[in-house]
Formats: structure tokens, C-alpha cells, sequence
């Protein structure tokens, strides 16, 4: 089922000579899903379920891509510290 888009996805690669790093091409596909799903509101824990990370570490790595969530989590959330 995921080799049908990830063929397509190659033969774009091919057709605009874009040059990847072998191995790469289904990365860029994990990274630029991962990068829209946060981007537009995605949770992180569900992303984290998704992509199969061990650690939320790991996931947070995408969580700068959403600054305004992220600063919403922080006004609404518990007053930890002062």
C-alpha cells in the first residue's frame, strides 16, 4: 500500500533531477508528514504514536514548528514557576 506513493514519489525525484542521498528518499516523505502534521495543530503524543518514537524527545524535535501552540500550552497551562 505505501509503495504505490512512494514509487510516485521516486519517479518525481527522477523527472525533476532532484539528487538524494540513497536511502533518503522515504525520510524526506517521514520528515515532511510529520512537519505538516504539526504545523497544522497536530498533538505531539499522537505524532510521537504515529512515527513510532520510543522517547517524546525524539518527537519533540518537530515542536518548533508550531510556536503559537506551543505558547498557547504555556499561557493556559499550570503556573509552575514565579
Amino acid at each position: 500500500m505505501i509503495n504505490v506513493p512512494c514509487q510516485a514519489f521516486t519517479n518525481a525525484l527522477k523527472a525533476s533531477d532532484i539528487q538524494l542521498p540513497k536511502g533518503q528518499r522515504t525520510h524526506v516523505l517521514r520528515h515532511t508528514f510529520a512537519s505538516h502534521f504539526v504545523i497544522n495543530g497536530g498533538n505531539l503524543l499522537i505524532l510521537q504514536k504515529i512515527l513510532g518514537h520510543q522517547s517524546i524527545q525524539m518527537t519533540m524535535r518537530y515542536a518548533h514548528l508550531a510556536p503559537d501552540h506551543l505558547r498557547e500550552a504555556i499561557t493556559y497551562g499550570p503556573k509552575v514557576f514565579g
